[in-house]
């Protein structure tokens, strides 16, 4: 993922226009403008408290006006517009990616930047690429299979498309961030006419033994992945 902008509607093959490079994350500022039948989704492991609202806290402090619009998360299936018809085909693939998985641990270490190619500074994984990798390649496929314009890098944003000065200091002031924690699964999130993305269903990792279930969703009550 290289691209933390505002995106042009994103769309599943054959459902109209291609992706773009800015479509390669969960972003607020995604036009609310899907027409009748027609949703707007995304896909990612949701990064747990106090973590998540740490870091959605900071992003914030750096006066990042999508702070409050987007969790904290690592995404896996960037915005993408979607038939209303195809969300139970897609909450199924979706189940049975997660099927196939198991926890695994990552690791946050300090801060990282996208530019001068987009203007995003983010906190990079030390650990759990590999596992962001696997399950990303399975979940954009089938119902969900695009292709994106960028090579897939995992990270956690947390300052996008600020002056130069609030970018060099947020990079500056994670550059000693670390957290640990394990991945339970996925979350498939929902962006609102309001510009917010809120999360809908929770796919719960199931091979290899029976993991605590996930936190609750904070919106709404969605329906459990396991």
């Amino acid at each position: 993922m290289v691209a933390d902008r505002p995106p042009r509607h994103a769309a599943a093959p054959g459902q109209g226009e291609a992706p773009s490079a800015a479509e390669t994350t969960m972003v607020g500022g995604l036009p609310a403008t899907t027409g009748p039948g027609r949703r707007a989704i995304g896909v990612a492991i949701p990064i747990p408290d106090p973590h998540g609202s740490f870091l959605q806290a900071r992003r914030a402090s750096f006066g990042d006006p999508l702070a409050h619009a987007i969790p904290t998360h690592i995404t896996l299936l960037p915005p993408t517009e979607v038939d209303e018809a195809a969300l139970e085909g897609i909450h199924r693939h979706l189940f049975r990616v997660a099927r196939t998985e198991h926890p695994f641990t990552i690791r946050l270490r300090g801060s990282g930047t996208f530019r001068p190619v987009s203007p995003v500074v983010f906190v990079a994984l030390a650990e759990g690429i590999g596992g962001c990798e696997r399950v990303q390649e399975k979940v954009l496929s089938g119902p969900l299979a695009r292709p994106l314009p960028f090579p897939y890098h995992p990270h956690v944003t947390i300052a996008h498309h600020l002056p130069d000065d609030v970018m060099d200091r947020a990079f500056k002031e994670l550059a000693g961030y670390a957290a640990d924690f394990q991945a339970w699964g996925f979350s498939l999130y929902e962006h609102g006419q309001d510009g917010v993305w809120r999360r809908q269903n929770d796919y719960v990792f199931s091979r290899g033994g029976d993991p605590p279930s996930p936190p609750a969703a904070r919106h709404g009550s969605p329906r459990s992945g396991r």
